[in-house]
């Protein structure tokens, strides 16, 4: 998902949208009533199945360290 794209997410959830993706990310996450948990898995494992961050989440880039 495009940066643009999670920005719009965002604004219609009466967000702010100058934060980084991943931040962004999380606040949508929160708002929605579910785990901030973008980014943080651990080895590439997520029992978040029905996450619509999930694909994007798992990508080696975001992963945390």
């Amino acid at each position: 998902m495009t940066l643009t794209e999670i920005k719009k997410i965002a604004q219609k959830l009466g967000l702010p949208t100058t934060a980084p993706k991943t931040e962004l990310i999380k606040s949508i996450q929160r708002k929605e009533g579910n785990f901030d948990c973008f980014g943080t898995s651990v080895e590439g494992f997520c029992d978040q199945f029905k996450c619509m961050w999930r694909a994007d989440c798992l990508k080696p880039a975001n992963r945390a360290q």
